[in-house]
This record gives structure tokens, sequence and C-alpha cells, in this order.
């Protein structure tokens, strides 16, 4: 099993194995042909209002990863995550986002969650 984050803006890879788009809202200028994303899990991304706290520079890296994960501790969002793992548990899964910096993104926060670091 591997888990890892790629920019949705990349050609698909023969070993992305699941793609699953993380982002909430549908990245420009990219086709639901050429993205070939397998699963869309709407609410396992961060919330609009962090998001845009986020965005905005309002705060760190770290306190949004503490934010965010609290978001993902809801029952809808641990189902969804739980969903990623057991997709992931079969075989090979890539997060798609479309953020400039992946590292520092909500895409790492679910790298980290789900490989269990």
């Amino acid at each position: 099993m591997t888990v890892r984050v790629r920019r949705v803006y990349d050609p698909p890879e023969p070993d992305d194995g699941v793609r699953v788009l993380v982002d909430r809202l549908w990245p420009r200028g990219v086709s639901k042909d050429a993205a070939r994303v397998d699963e869309w899990p709407k609410g396992l991304t961060p919330s609009t209002e962090l998001r845009r706290w986020y965005h905005a520079g309002e705060g760190s890296f770290a306190e949004f990863t503490e934010r965010y994960e609290a978001e993902l501790a809801g029952p809808e969002e641990a189902e969804l995550l739980d969903q990623v793992r057991e997709l992931a548990s079969a075989g090979d899964v890539t997060l798609l986002t479309a953020s400039k910096s992946p590292g520092e993104s909500h895409a790492a926060v679910l790298l980290r969650l789900l490989d269990g670091k």
C-alpha cells in the first residue's frame, strides 16, 4: 500500500492506483477526462471558513493542521477518512490537489493521517 500526494495538474501515472480528489472545488482548467478522478469525497476537505482563514495568511500551517484535524474528528468526516483508509489497504492511492504547495496543504495532513505518522 502506498499513499501519496500529487497535483491534479500533473498527468496521471500508471502507479497512481485510486485517484482521490481532496479539494472541495473542481480545479480550474482540468477536464474530468484528463484528471481521471476515481473518488471525490468533498466532505473530507477543510471547511470554507478554515480554508479562507489559512489562505488569508492569518495562521501557521501547524495551527491549520490542528484545526483541520479537529474538523476531521466529526462523524461524517471520520467515516470518509475511513473509506479512503480502506482504499489504501487494498492498494495504491493518490491524493490529488490543486494546491501550489501540496506539502503545506490539507492534502499533506490527510497523507500523514492515512500513513499513521
